[in-house]
C-alpha cells in the first residue's frame, strides 16, 4: 500500500463532505418532487395531471434556456479566482452583474410577451413566475463558486421542492381540480429561494466596481454553454410536451409518472457534480491531471453505487409499483420504466463526462455533443410517439441519452486519457487506498 498523501486525503475528504451535502439536498429534492407527482396523480384526473405536468415542464425548459448557463459560468470564474494562481477576487461582483442582467431582462421580456399574447390562464401564471424561476437558478449556482454547498442544499434541495409539495398538496386537498391553481402553487416557492440566495451571495461579494472586460470574458466562455444549456433543456423537458401534443394529456401523465424515477439518478449526479465541479475547474486550470482523474473516478463509483440498486429495483418492481404508487391508470407505463432503468445504468457508468469536458473549457465540443443527442431524441420521438405513445418517447429519450454520454466520454479519454473507472475508484470508498 502506498503511503498516504495528507493533501490528497484532505481533498478526498472535502469531496466526500461536499458530495454528501449535495446528495442530501438532491435526495430531499427528489423525494419532494416525487411526492408532488404522487399527490397530483392521485388527487386529480389524468387530463388535469397531464396539463399540469406539460405546463410546468415547458416553463422549466424556457427558464433553462433563458438562464443562458450563466450560473455555471459564474461557478467557473469564481472558482478560478480562488485557485492559487488567481487570488484577485475583486472582479467577482462584476461577473455576477454581467450574468444576471441579461437573464433578468430576457425572462421579464419573455414573460410579458406571453401574458400579452395568450388568454390561457395556466400559461399566464407560469409566465409571471418565469423571471423568478430563471434568476433563482443563476444566483444559487453562483454560491457554489465560493465552495459552499449550503445554499444549494437548503434552498434548491429542500426549501423549494418541499414548499412546492406542501402548496400543491393544499390545492389538491381543497378538491379544486384547477390547473391554474396547481401552477400557482408550484411557482410560488421560487421567489423566496431567489431572495435568500441573493442575500447570501451579496454578503460574500466584494464591493467593487466592475473590472474592465468582465462581461466579455464571462460570455466568451459561456456562450457555447448557453446554447448547450438551451438544447439540454429541450432534451430534458420537451418529451413531456411532445407526448401531450402527439398523444394527449392523459398519455403525458402516464409518461411523467413512469419516468419520475429518472430524477433519482439525475439529482444524484447533480449533487455530485455540484460538489466536484469547482475542484475539477481548478485542477484542470492548473494542469493537475492526476487530481482531475481522482475526482472523476471517485465521483463515478459513488454514482454507480448509489443509483444502480435503485434502477435494478425499479425494473423488477415497475409493473406493481406504478399502480400501487400512482394509481391503476398508470400501470401501462411499465415498458417505459424498463427502458428508463437500463438507460440510466449505462449513463451513470459513464460518470460526469460532460462536466469534465466543460470544466476543461471545451464548451464548444459539449455543444456539438448535445446537438447530436437532441437531434437523435427528437427524431426518434417524432417517428415513434404517434404509434407507440409514451414508450416511443422513452425510446427517443434513451437514444439521445446514450449519445449524450458516450460522445463526451470518448472526447475526454482522447484528450486527457481519463476513464470513469480506474485505480482511483477505490479511493472513493476509503481515501487511504489512494495510490
Amino acid at each position: 500500500m502506498a503511503s498516504l498523501n495528507p493533501a490528497r486525503l484532505t481533498g478526498l475528504t472535502g469531496l466526500a463532505r461536499g458530495g454528501v451535502a449535495g446528495l442530501a439536498g438532491a435526495g430531499a429534492g427528489a423525494a419532494a418532487q416525487f411526492l408532488t407527482v404522487v399527490v397530483v396523480t392521485r388527487g386529480v384526473g389524468q387530463e388535469t395531471a397531464g396539463l399540469f405536468f406539460s405546463g410546468t415542464a415547458l416553463c422549466l425548459a424556457v427558464a433553462t434556456v433563458l438562464r443562458l448557463d450563466a450560473g455555471n459560468g459564474l461557478v467557473y470564474f469564481i472558482a478560478r479566482s480562488r485557485s492559487p494562481g488567481h487570488r484577485h477576487t475583486s472582479g467577482t461582483s462584476g461577473y455576477v452583474r454581467a450574468a444576471l442582467v441579461p437573464v433578468a431582462a430576457l425572462s421579464l421580456a419573455t414573460g410579458a410577451a406571453v401574458v400579452l399574447t395568450t388568454s390561457d390562464l395556466v400559461l399566464r401564471v407560469l409566465a409571471v413566475a418565469l423571471p423568478a424561476v430563471a434568476c433563482s437558478g443563476v444566483v444559487v449556482s453562483a454560491t457554489r463558486g465560493f465552495g459552499s454547498m449550503r445554499p444549494t442544499v437548503l434552498l434548491d434541495g429542500v426549501l423549494q421542492p418541499v414548499a412546492q409539495l406542501l402548496l400543491v398538496g393544499v390545492v389538491v386537498l381543497t378538491g379544486r381540480d384547477s390547473v391554474p391553481l396547481l401552477a400557482t402553487a408550484w411557482a410560488l416557492p421560487y421567489l423566496p429561494v431567489l431572495l435568500l440566495a441573493s442575500v447570501w451571495l451579496r454578503r460574500r461579494l466584494p464591493r467593487s466596481p466592475r473590472a474592465p472586460g468582465t462581461a466579455r470574458d464571462l460570455w466568451r466562455h459561456t456562450w457555447p454553454r448557453s446554447l448547450a444549456s438551451g438544447i439540454q433543456a429541450v432534451f430534458q423537458r420537451l418529451d413531456v410536451v411532445i407526448v401531450a401534443v402527439l398523444a394527449g394529456p392523459a398519455e403525458a401523465a402516464v409518461y411523467t409518472a413512469a419516468t419520475r424515477f429518472k430524477i433519482v439518478g439525475q439529482l444524484a449526479g447533480q449533487g455530485l457534480a455540484q460538489a466536484t465541479q469547482p475542484g475539477l475547474v481548478r485542477a484542470l486550470a492548473e494542469g493537475d491531471l492526476p487530481r482531475a482523474r481522482e475526482l472523476y473516478q471517485s465521483a463515478t463509483l459513488w454514482l454507480v453505487l448509489l443509483t444502480w440498486p435503485v434502477w435494478l429495483g425499479y425494473a423488477a418492481l415497475a409493473p406493481w409499483l406504478l399502480g400501487a404508487v400512482f394509481g391503476d391508470g398508470y400501470t401501462g407505463g411499465a415498458p417505459v420504466a424498463f427502458v428508463l432503468a437500463a438507460t440510466m445504468m449505462l449513463a451513470t457508468a459513464c460518470g460526469m463526462a460532460d462536466v469534465v469536458l466543460t470544466s476543461a473549457g471545451h464548451t464548444g465540443s459539449s455543444l456539438v455533443n448535445l446537438v447530436a443527442a437532441v437531434a437523435t431524441a427528437v427524431t426518434l420521438d417524432l417517428l415513434l410517439i404517434p404509434s407507440t405513445g409514451s414508450l416511443g418517447a422513452a425510446l427517443g429519450w434513451a437514444g439521445g441519452t446514450v449519445v449524450k454520454n458516450l460522445l463526451p466520454l470518448w472526447r475526454i479519454h482522447r484528450l486527457y486519457g481519463l476513464r470513469p473507472f480506474g485505480t482511483h475508484s477505490l479511493a472513493a470508498l476509503n481515501p487511504r487506498w489512494a495510490p
